[in-house]
Formats: C-alpha cells, sequence, structure tokens
C-alpha cells in the first residue's frame, strides 16, 4: 500500500493522555490485534505513522493502518516496513461521508444494502458499533 492518507482532525482522540503519539498508537494496535503483528515497531512524525513489523495476513497489515490512521492527528501511514504474506486480491478502501450508513454504502458496493455486515465484520477493529461511524473514516470493502 505504500502511503495512505487520512483525515487528520478527524478519528479516536488517543493523544494527550500522557503518553508519547507512537506509544499511544502502538498499544492500540496491540490491544486490537493482538499478536497478529510480529516485532511491531511504531514511528510517529508530523502526522505521520511509520509501521514496522511482521503481520499473519494481508488482512491484518490493513486494519493495522486504518487503526493508526482513524487516530485524530494522524494525516497518513506508511506501511512500507510492514510485511505480511503475498495476496493478489487488491483491497478497496472508502471513505465515510457525511450521510452514509454501513447499509448505504453495502448497496452502493453490493447493490444490496443487508449486506452491511460484511463491511462491519471486515472492520471489526475499526468500527467498534455498526451505528457509529463518521465522515472521514476509512474502512476496507471486502469482496463477496
Amino acid at each position: 500500500m505504500g502511503l495512505l492518507g487520512f483525515m487528520k482532525n478527524v478519528g479516536e482522540a488517543l493523544f494527550g493522555k500522557g503518553k508519547k503519539e507512537a506509544d499511544a498508537i502502538k498499544d492500540l494496535l496491540v490491544q486490537q490485534m493482538g499478536d497478529r503483528i510480529k516485532n511491531l515497531q511504531v514511528d510517529f512524525k508530523d502526522g505521520v505513522v511509520t509501521l514496522s513489523g511482521s503481520c499473519d495476513s494481508k488482512a491484518t497489515k490493513e486494519k493495522a493502518v486504518l487503526l493508526a490512521g482513524n487516530v485524530k492527528g494522524v494525516s497518513s501511514v506508511n506501511d512500507d516496513q510492514l510485511v505480511a504474506p503475498e495476496d493478489k486480491e487488491v483491497t478497496e478502501f472508502y471513505t465515510i461521508q457525511k450521510g452514509d450508513t454501513l447499509s448505504k454504502i453495502a448497496k452502493a458496493y453490493y447493490g444490496n444494502a443487508m449486506k452491511y455486515p460484511v463491511i462491519f465484520e471486515a472492520n471489526r477493529e475499526v468500527i467498534r458499533d455498526a451505528n457509529l461511524i463518521y465522515p472521514g473514516q476509512v474502512i476496507r470493502i471486502p469482496k463477496l
């Protein structure tokens, strides 16, 4: 993926709670991803998060990038040093717009609003409640 951009002024407010930004993001990733990322290292400078380590899957890598990027104060995530097994399937990403719901997004991508649980499950680490998404949040759109 390389460098993926995010809206810097939206997302989960992790910073300013007594930890360095990189440590706060690393703690979030460890909490949400468990041991699916080995040797995780996080760097934060001028709004850019750089991740390194070894993921158990491409999906884990994508979720780690989305978790790190959907933090208020992060403008982009560089995942060039975060390795994962090869997977030829191309993942599509979507930035939530004002007025969006997972049902509306599912209707647009799959032609069926009732397929919203597919999107929710693919983004469970990023979306904790299917009814609580916000403009600017970036999510994965899995293939059916």
